[in-house]
C-alpha cells in the first residue's frame, strides 16, 4: 500500500539554511517549524525535549528525528514532518548533525516517510546528497520519490 506523504511533507516545512548551536537549540528551530505550519500546539516543543533527554533521537549519518513522546500525541495537530538542514553541524551528544527530521505524529502518517528516509540512510551516496541539498524542492522530490518505491 502506498502512502501520500504530500500531506505529512511539503516544501513549506522544509528549511536548508538553518544554524543551532546545541541540539537544544537544534529542537527548538524544528518545533517552530512544526508550529509555523501549524502542526503542532506550542507544549509540543517540551515533549520533543523530554523525548530528547530520555533517549537521543541521533539516527546516523548525520540525521536526526526528534519528536515527541507516547504522550504527547494529543499536541499534535496533524502527522507532520519538517526537515531542517544545518550546514555547519550541530554537536549532537558527540555526533554532528547536518539535517533533523522532525516528527509530529497522532497516527501513522509519518510511518512511510521514516521508511523512505531509512532507505536513502543506507546508501552512502544519497545520504550524502541528503545532507548536501541547498533546495527544499530537492528534499522533498528525494523522499516522495523514495516513497514511491515498491
Amino acid at each position: 500500500m502506498t502512502i501520500d506523504l504530500r500531506p505529512v511533507l511539503d516544501a513549506a516545512a522544509v528549511r536548508v539554511h538553518e544554524h543551532a548551536t546545541d541540539r537544544v537549540a537544534a529542537i527548538h528551530r524544528c518545533a517552530d517549524v512544526l508550529e509555523e505550519i501549524g502542526a503542532v500546539h506550542r507544549s509540543y516543543r517540551e515533549a520533543m525535549l523530554d523525548r530528547e533527554w530520555a533517549m537521543s533521537t541521533y539516527l546516523a549519518e548525520g540525521v536526526a528525528i526528534p519528536h515527541g513522546l507516547d504522550m504527547s500525541r494529543g499536541l499534535v495537530r496533524r502527522d507532520s514532518l519538517a526537515v531542517l538542514r544545518f550546514p555547519d553541524g550541530v554537536d549532537w551528544d558527540g555526533a554532528t548533525v547536518t539535517v533533523c527530521v522532525a516528527i509530529a505524529a497522532r497516527g501513522d502518517g509519518h510511518v512511510a516517510l521514516l521508511s523512505a528516509l531509512a532507505r536513502i540512510l543506507v546508501d552512502p551516496v544519497r545520504a550524502r546528497a541528503l545532507r548536501e541539498a541547498d533546495d527544499p524542492a530537492t528534499i522533498v522530490a528525494m523522499l516522495h520519490a523514495e516513497d514511491d518505491e515498491p
